[in-house]
């Protein structure tokens, strides 16, 4: 990819040159880019990013895409209304 303004995580608004200027300062995994930018966290939780991502640190790098660790997933976390924190009900505590 030529143009840096490509946008590789819509979720998070992360462009190439993003991703390119922070292989360039030595981070070289996913996860030390997903830390640093949030992607793969969005709501697609890296379904279309993960992969652009992985291909472009094997170019700059020079390491093949197979020695390459995808992104640590983890579920999605649920939002608790302020509401039920405030009375103090958990379905939790039974």
């Amino acid at each position: 990819m030529k143009d840096d303004n490509v946008i590789i995580c819509r979720c998070s608004d992360v462009t190439l040159k993003d991703i390119r200027d922070l292989i360039d300062q030595g981070y070289n995994t996913f996860d030390e880019i997903k830390r640093i930018t949030r992607i793969g966290m969005g709501a697609c939780q890296g379904k279309t990013c993960t992969q652009l991502v992985l291909r472009e640190i094997a170019t700059r790098t020079g390491k093949p895409i197979e020695s390459l660790k995808p992104q640590t997933s983890r579920p999605t976390a649920v939002g608790v209304k302020l509401g039920v924190i405030a009375k103090g009900d958990c379905d939790d505590e039974k």
